[in-house]
């Protein structure tokens, strides 16, 4: 039976015994008097109750305690005292174990609903799936489940509807609304080449794409289940609070014992009093508060955290996050967008661009794709090229609407003049370790063209953002020195590592950690030993699957701010796991005393139905404070 049918029914059932209480000062029963109260009570324990009692009598044959063994003893007590009792015609409290039992049951429906409700993010995730998918078979585009369709399948997808699995765009472009799964709230524009995520929201355009990802192994699929695992998964501290329990509930045991003992045989307190003081002692120090302190708290972080596209994969991570002092990034991919991009040109624009992206149209080179880019971007025209010719070693040369051109490296000035002027605009950009494309026309240079894998737009702000928190920021690439210098000069980084052989990257973390532990962020296969051997591994989603797989923390969106926003959201977790177990250890330090009668002679006493409902508001306290991590601000750009 589900804790909320358990609940309703001991609700239902306490109603009348409830009643007799309150009727009972008035001269008034309940048709059979404490005979029925016997039998209602008894329908409670059996059935709402009896979960509490085989939970506790698991716990025992395995010499372990927990917080069911406090409520089964203190509601069997009550109970099978009150049974003694009854047959020797004294005060009974059915009451007391009734009642109880109907509010820890009331404290804990309360808790799977707002755990339900920290975990909502994967609900939603998992409701937002495309249900079927337009595919071309057989050469006509027909609607099927998504279940049926693979990898390979061309798909179409139009105006409004969601796309179907991942993919990669083989014709037309639109607009992408991606925000379910990046937490970028912001449409990003798509064309031919670029990859889709399936569950996500096509705004306007129509356009096919191929299936490379479907079922378990889509993005989305892949979230859901690192979300899941991480909600799941216990944080170190939590094996602490294991421990605590182990020694607390014995600890309480004794405690109540030496309740009855003083205030039955020594300070002479009626039978029933002693009870109600006992019975108090072992339901108010019941530490469910204690129990999920950690588990809320983890639920609500994790769940927060993936909506905003960062995945925590587990609380060992988390945790360890609460350390870090050092956060070492890779360069390429990482720091920069990962591909060369046009950052300068010297000359007119126009002409340089026109004539440097004439020659490289036939090339598949890095630099020639990014010339072509900023070409594409400039909406420069296209020109007639004729008598291509390769120049092994600096560059080439060809007719451009019937004039001599060449495009090329500093070698081909051999060949070539270069004013002063040019000379000294060379010297300056390569210094600034960009690579420098001559451009000329008819013999003469025109222009220069500097290209560079520049930093992403986010990288310099969310460096500034840990120094600002404390931390050392460190650049650990296999690029040569003077390259990876630039760079961390543009971001302003604390320390570079350069000329770092790839099987050497996981040694350069080793050595960090001697001085303080370290999270490494990175995206490439060669970063996979690095990403385990720090003490939190940080991978860029757009990275290759093998440093996903290798990451602790896996940032969706392809932005280093994530990194910042991951760190902090992690530290803001783990402080309120401690400080839910702060107010669990001092609510039960606080109430013990009480309950057991300490302060009876200035009128301050707990009974067992106060003592049951102070404990379900404290677990109730516990979940509340956990859901507020949702509403802690963070860092933004």
């Amino acid at each position: 039976m589900s804790i909320r049918n358990r609940f309703i029914f001991s609700l239902i059932v306490s109603i009348p015994i409830l009643i007799n209480m309150m009727m009972m000062p008035f001269g008034y029963e309940i048709p059979g008097g404490v005979w029925s109260q016997f039998l209602l009570t008894t329908a409670i324990m059996l059935v709402s109750g009896r979960g509490f009692i085989q939970t506790a009598w698991a716990s025992f044959k395995h010499h372990h305690a927990n917080m069911d063994t406090l409520v089964a003893i203190g509601t069997l007590t009550a109970y099978l005292y009150s049974v003694y009792a009854m047959l020797n015609n004294q005060g009974v409290f059915f009451e007391d174990a009734a009642v109880v039992i109907t509010l820890i049951l009331l404290g804990q429906v309360f808790e799977e609903n707002m755990k339900h409700s920290a975990s909502g993010a994967v609900d939603k995730l998992l409701n937002l799936q495309a249900k079927n998918a337009e595919v071309l078979r057989d050469g006509k585009m027909v609607t099927i489940p998504l279940s049926e369709v693979v990898v390979g399948d061309i798909l179409r997808v139009k105006p409004g509807q969601k796309i179907a699995v991942d993919g990669v765009i083989t014709e037309g472009n639109s607009t992408i609304d991606e925000s379910m799964v990046t937490g970028e709230s912001m449409p990003t524009e798509k064309k031919v080449g670029d990859a889709v995520i399936g569950s996500t929201m096509n705004s306007n355009g129509t356009f096919m794409f191929k299936a490379s990802k479907v079922g378990d192994d889509t993005l989305l699929a892949q979230i859901v289940e690192m979300v899941k695992k991480a909600q799941s998964s216990h944080a170190p501290i939590q094996k602490v609070v294991d421990k605590v329990a182990d020694i607390f509930v014995p600890v309480v045991l004794i405690i109540a014992i030496l309740t009855f003992v003083v205030w039955y045989s020594i300070v002479g307190a009626s039978a029933v009093s002693t009870m109600l003081f006992t019975v108090s002692v072992i339901i108010i120090a019941c530490p469910c508060a204690l129990g999920i302190a950690t588990p809320t708290a983890l639920m609500v972080g994790t769940g927060r955290s993936a909506k905003m596209g960062i995945l925590i994969k587990n609380g060992e991570v988390l945790e360890a996050v609460n350390t870090v002092k050092t956060v070492v990034f890779d360069k390429t991919g990482t720091i920069t967008v990962g591909k060369p991009k046009v950052t300068d040109i010297i000359g007119d624009e126009n002409q340089v661009l026109k004539i440097a992206a004439a020659l490289e149209s036939a090339s598949e080179h890095p630099l020639a794709t990014a010339i072509l880019d900023k070409a594409n971007e400039k909406n420069i025209e296209d020109t007639n090229l004729q008598n291509f010719q390769a120049i092994e070693g600096k560059g080439v040369r060809a007719q451009v609407d019937g004039q001599s051109a060449f495009v090329g490296n500093a070698k081909l000035l051999e060949d070539s003049k270069l004013s002063a002027e040019l000379q000294a605009q060379m010297t300056q950009l390569q210094n600034e370790a960009k690579t420098v494309v001559v451009v000329g026309l008819n013999g003469d240079i025109i222009g220069l063209i500097a290209i560079q894998d520049v930093p992403k737009p986010s990288s310099a702000v969310a460096i500034a953002a840990l120094k600002k928190a404390g931390m050392r920021t460190v650049m650990l690439t296999g690029d040569n020195q003077r390259v990876a210098q630039a760079i961390a000069d543009q971001v302003k980084i604390d320390e570079v590592i350069a000329d770092v052989l790839p099987g050497d990257k996981a040694d350069h973390i080793k050595k960090l950690q001697e001085q303080a532990p370290v999270a490494f962020v990175g995206d490439g296969i060669n970063d996979a030993p690095a990403l385990t051997t720090a003490n939190v591994g940080i991978a860029m989603g757009s990275g290759t699957d093998i440093a996903i797989e290798s990451g602790g923390i896996v940032l969706v969106k392809n932005d280093l701010m994530d990194v910042v926003r991951a760190l902090e959201l992690s530290k803001k977790t783990f402080n309120r796991i401690k400080l839910n177990l702060f107010w669990a250890f001092i609510y039960n330090s606080l109430g013990i005393p009480v309950a057991a009668g300490v302060f009876f002679g200035l009128g301050l006493v707990l009974s067992p139905e106060l003592a049951g409902l102070g404990m379900a508001l404290s677990s109730l306290s516990v979940v509340a404070s956990s859901l507020l991590l949702n509403k802690t601000k963070l860092a933004t750009a």
